[in-house]
């Protein structure tokens, strides 16, 4: 199929969440013209995710503390991260602050923020702390937006990057309105945010199921640290989907199926008060083992753990998880005195494609920022640098497409080749495959488990036959089954590999940390459609 374009920019950005849309108004600010898509709304992914109250931001106190949190970015990550990375993120954080502060951005900071709870999770001291509130950050951006001429593509998809010569120039998409459009530009930018919603319990927008990783292994990009992935706990039911503060753990008891107190000895509330120290799961803490007991409760009924929340909360209410219940009162009708019932869920990835200091790929034209990319974080990563590297990165990326763009021509006028193929019958694929990786690449893994999981996946595959098609839709559905059987296969295979436990990742049938696996796992894809693996350590 030859689609012709009718719409020309410099910048395609690929993502409205903070990293897309910071890339997009930098971009514009510096004089490109650009279009900012997104499969969702704009201000959408999981920046913008409606299961909580707002984000969260950290960053160095001062000068000084940077090189402290430098260090702490590399211990936390278990000498996963790349240390070019870190560095540009930490010294990029405060400027980024600045930036936010000069656009009229209202932040919610804490009345006592040296107290133990603003702590950042995973963290060993108090850093500068800065709430971002939903609303303000939606107004704001949206008027900057205007003002610079960005335009906005909502509930537009992208199906296929189109290269030239080696250089990336557009984009063909799936519109609102049912139609394949393909879009010319001197640059894309890939904001399209983690991998969450491979897996059937996800703390993730709908949008968010690993395209941008795809796309960047198809064009000859790299995959880093895929393995590493954050778990934590959410709501089953009241409000499915909703975080679960971890802050709570300390005044929590937990019930299994069969009434029986989850943790009910003096060393079991030692460790819930270590676990409200931090969101994610890790095998690095002894905590561990409170989120191993939660999922193997869970998986025995998965109607959700019962989670009731001792008066001791209210009687102490402190400051960090006040606005959490204010909001959940607010949106949820939700208080304390409720019982929730509580699961495991996939949640932010700490990997994703590999790029350098000025979020560039690799590949010419090509450039990508937030929680798509990898590298700034290791096996864990440190609360509230999730929000700083996609506001860090998306401006580096938006100055960088602009600035390549200026240098570039729309190289080939002429339409793109853009391959027409469907799968029949997909639609339970999908769940089939959010099956597959919920069972067996959450909290514990082991060989015989994993081997299993790609076996299953490439048995979903291999009943699949493309075949020749006009229907936007169908095509657009095959095109999101093709990229999740990708990155699920790639995710697999790298947890495979990591014949260890480290951070996030735990394998149940090698639980210590190996010394001698200290490199990351880096992910290629040839043209005979295999993925390649390879080890990388900083010089």
């Amino acid at each position: 199929m030859k689609i012709r374009t009718d719409s020309y920019c410099d910048v395609i950005v690929v993502g409205a969440g903070i990293a897309g849309v910071m890339a997009a108004m930098k971009a514009a600010e510096n004089g490109a013209s650009v279009i900012l898509l997104s499969k969702g709304a704009t201000f959408s992914g999981s920046s913008f995710y409606p299961g909580t109250w707002g984000l969260g931001l950290i960053g160095p106190e001062s000068e000084d503390d940077e090189q402290d949190l430098i260090k702490t970015i590399q211990t936390v990550g278990c000498e996963m991260t790349d240390l070019s990375l870190v560095r540009s993120l930490v010294s990029g954080i405060t400027p980024a602050i600045h930036t936010l502060q000069q656009m009229g951005i209202d932040f919610l900071e804490p009345e006592a923020r040296n107290t133990n709870d603003f702590i950042p999770c995973f963290d060993h001291k108090n850093r500068a702390w800065y709430g971002l509130i939903f609303k303000s950050v939606k107004e704001i951006f949206s008027k900057r937006l205007n003002a610079l001429g960005v335009q906005c593509f909502p509930h537009a998809e992208v199906l296929e990057l189109c290269q030239t010569d080696g250089y990336i120039n557009g984009a063909v998409i799936y519109t609102p309105n049912s139609e394949l459009k393909y879009i010319k530009s001197k640059v894309v930018v890939l904001a399209t945010g983690g991998f969450g919603t491979l897996f059937k319990y996800h703390l993730n927008p709908e949008d968010v199921f690993g395209m941008g990783q795809y796309l960047a292994l198809k064009a000859g990009g790299k995959l880093i640290n895929l393995e590493f992935i954050q778990m934590m706990q959410g709501y089953i039911k009241p409000s499915f989907g909703t975080i679960f503060n971890e802050r709570t753990f300390r005044y929590i008891q937990m019930e299994s199926a069969d009434g029986q107190n989850l943790f009910d000895n003096p060393h079991d509330q030692a460790l819930l008060k270590i676990r409200s120290t931090h969101g994610p799961f890790t095998s690095r803490l002894p905590s561990f083992d409170i989120d191993l007991r939660l999922f193997k409760a869970f998986l025995a009924d998965q109607n959700g753990v019962k989670t009731i929340y001792s008066p001791k909360l209210k009687d102490e209410w402190p400051e960090f998880i006040r606005p959490y219940f204010k909001w959940l009162k607010e949106k949820k009708h939700l208080t304390p005195d409720d019982p929730i019932y509580l699961g495991i869920f996939a949640h932010a990835a700490n990997g994703g494609i590999k790029i350098d200091q000025d979020a560039y790929t690799g590949i010419p034209g090509l450039y990508a920022c937030g929680e798509v990319t990898g590298g700034m974080h290791g096996a864990d990563r440190i609360g509230g640098l999730s929000t700083a590297n996609g506001l860090v990165f998306g401006i580096r990326a938006g100055l960088s497409a602009a600035e390549f763009s200026k240098n570039q021509n729309l190289r080939d006028q002429s339409p793109c080749n853009f391959d027409s193929w469907a799968y029949p019958a997909i639609d339970e694929k999908r769940k089939t495959m959010q099956d597959i990786l919920y069972r067996y690449g959450m909290i514990e893994r082991d060989k015989p488990g994993l081997n299993r999981a790609l076996d299953e996946l490439t048995q979903v595959m291999n009943g699949l036959e493309k075949v020749e098609s006009h229907t936007p839709l169908d095509i657009a559905k095959s095109r999101r089954l093709e990229a999740q059987f990708w990155v699920s296969k790639a995710f697999l295979q790298a947890a495979l590999l990591r014949t260890e436990s480290r951070g996030s990742h735990y394998r149940g049938d090698y639980p210590q940390k190996d010394n001698q696996l200290n490199h990351r796992i880096l992910i290629d894809y040839d043209q005979t459609l295999r993925l390649k693996f390879e080890s990388g350590k900083d010089e």
